[in-house]
């Protein structure tokens, strides 16, 4: 992953509603949702909800699929993965990292 592309993606995460609007559609996973059932999930207005899901869209955290009349938005694992990948490359000091046995952080 490109720094400038890591640094759009924390762009995107780095204000509430739209991290909000991210970690429900990682909990949703590969089934998605629509914006009116995020909206409603959220209590978030539905423009404003537009507003953030194109920012998450742009900075590629999320996928749009039409479907018939609805679009469906899920979360972009492997863009996430990429990140957070990025973000834990060089942990540990180039030593063996424990993160995957562990699930939860490094532990170095």
């Amino acid at each position: 992953m490109e720094e400038q592309d890591v640094v759009r993606s924390l762009a995107a995460l780095a204000q509430a509603a739209r991290l909000q609007v991210f970690r429900a559609l990682v909990i949703a996973g590969p089934r998605g949702m629509t914006p009116s059932v995020m909206a409603e999930g959220l209590g978030t207005p539905a423009n404003t909800l537009s507003f953030h899901l194109k920012e998450l869209l742009n900075a590629g955290l999320v996928t749009q699929e039409r479907q018939g009349r609805n679009l469906i938005y899920r979360a972009s694992f492997d863009r996430m993965n990429a990140l957070l990948g990025y973000l834990t490359e060089n942990c540990c000091q180039g030593a063996a990292c424990e993160v995957e046995a562990m699930g939860d952080a490094c532990k170095c």
